[in-house]
């Protein structure tokens, strides 16, 4: 049994950072109902579909029930009250007011479920200028700074991340939040209401070396002027690698391992401060000397010096990677429909209470006839709900 066994969940989010959320309570043993609209959520309908469902839907929610309701008809809100009457934690991430609108905020419910965890996912939060606007995750990327730490390093052209950061970033976060207030309420007895929204996620994850320059208000500085202390990319003859050194005997270990024991008594680099200091100078050196190393070669001699280092792999070397396949990172599993499919497994592994994908991603409504047949529809029942394009049972 998973850590969180024997919890319920409502999923009525879309797209990824609500999804990825309850994904990761799924994981860890909640039972997850997805509840979307009739037509599906967005997600299904983004990319090449493989036994109907797109690869990047199945990723986000993995593991779960799906329930299509037209939620705009009193059958399909009685339907969701009914369900959420013995919950533990209810999800959304419509726009702030949407779910108010639809009859399903948080005094609704909680009259209903006076120990429920209800969370609202937002992208700029309840207030202010923004808090109406629609949102996808380059906005919170171009709101937050990520563009400016992603810039180049060399014309200062704002770059963006290349995955959905912001959204995966918030989702983790809400995960998080929501163990800490089922934690509160062993306690307490009592549910509460979790907000979050993308922008202060993403505040909050790179502030405390990203916004370094903001942090001590009367000492302000430019951050962009601590952007270059990491050691990041090295070309080799055969391919690109990193190699990173902060400590002292790292970089005595660098010096030896490229054959420049001059470097470890010169000023500009004696001490981690001056390393920083004079940090572009610094790799600027160090890239001219990898340039002269087969790739193999010097990785071993950094290796060999107790300099942290891994060559940069493309996404399908890492599937054949030694220490991915040691820890069984990637998950192979064979299900029906689908053949095999991968999946990194769940990160945190736990001693007593195992994480495991508990399940494919699951076709639009495959769950509704079940889940209402647990809430004591009878056959009739269910039969007119599907007539009347309140349930869809694709």
């Amino acid at each position: 049994m998973g850590a969180l066994d024997g919890l319920k969940v409502l999923d009525l989010t879309s797209m990824v950072s609500g999804p990825v959320a309850a994904m990761m309570l799924a994981d860890q043993g909640a039972r997850v109902i997805k509840v979307e609209p009739t037509s599906g959520e967005q997600m299904r309908h983004i990319g090449s579909k493989h036994n109907d469902i797109t690869p990047a839907f199945f990723s986000c929610n993995r593991g779960k029930e799906s329930i299509a309701l037209d939620l705009k008809s009193d059958a399909g809100k009685d339907i969701l009250l009914k369900l959420a009457k013995d919950a533990d934690v209810f999800i959304q991430n419509f726009r702030p007011g949407a779910i108010d609108r639809m009859g399903f905020g948080e005094e609704v419910l909680r009259r209903a479920n006076e120990r429920l965890i209800y969370v609202s996912i937002s992208g700029f939060g309840d207030q202010g200028p923004y808090a109406d606007k629609r949102v996808y995750d380059p906005i919170i990327q171009a709101l937050s700074g990520a563009t400016d730490i992603q810039a180049d390093r060399v014309t200062g052209k704002p770059n963006m991340f290349r995955i959905i950061l912001a959204d995966k970033v918030t989702a983790l976060t809400a995960a998080q939040a929501i163990s800490s207030a089922l934690y509160a309420r062993e306690k307490s007895g009592r549910g509460q209401h979790i907000r979050l929204s993308m922008l202060d996620t993403m505040l909050s994850f790179f502030w405390p070396e990203g916004m370094g320059g903001l942090t001590y208000a009367e000492r302000e500085f430019d951050p962009k002027q601590a952007g270059g202390a990491m050691d990041l990319i090295y070309e080799t003859q055969d391919r690109c690698i990193t190699a990173g050194v902060i400590s002292d005997k790292e970089w005595l270990g660098m010096c030896r391992a490229l054959g420049r024991e001059d470097w470890i008594e010169d000023e500009r680099f004696l001490t981690a401060s001056a390393r920083f200091k004079n940090a572009g100078e610094r790799k600027a050196l160090t890239a001219a000397e990898i340039y002269k190393w087969p790739s193999a070669d010097i990785l071993q001699r950094f290796e060999d010096e107790g300099v942290p280092c891994a060559p940069l792999l493309d996404r399908t070397e890492l599937l054949d990677h030694e220490q991915i396949n040691a820890n069984d990172s990637i998950s192979r599993i064979d299900y029906p429909g689908f053949g095999e499919v991968r999946q990194a497994r769940p990160a945190a592994q736990f001693s007593d209470t195992p994480s495991s994908i508990a399940g494919p991603g699951p076709k639009l409504g495959q769950h509704g006839v079940s889940l209402l047949t647990e809430l004591g529809f009878d056959v009739e029942e269910i039969e007119t709900l599907i007539r009347n394009k309140t349930l869809n049972v694709e």
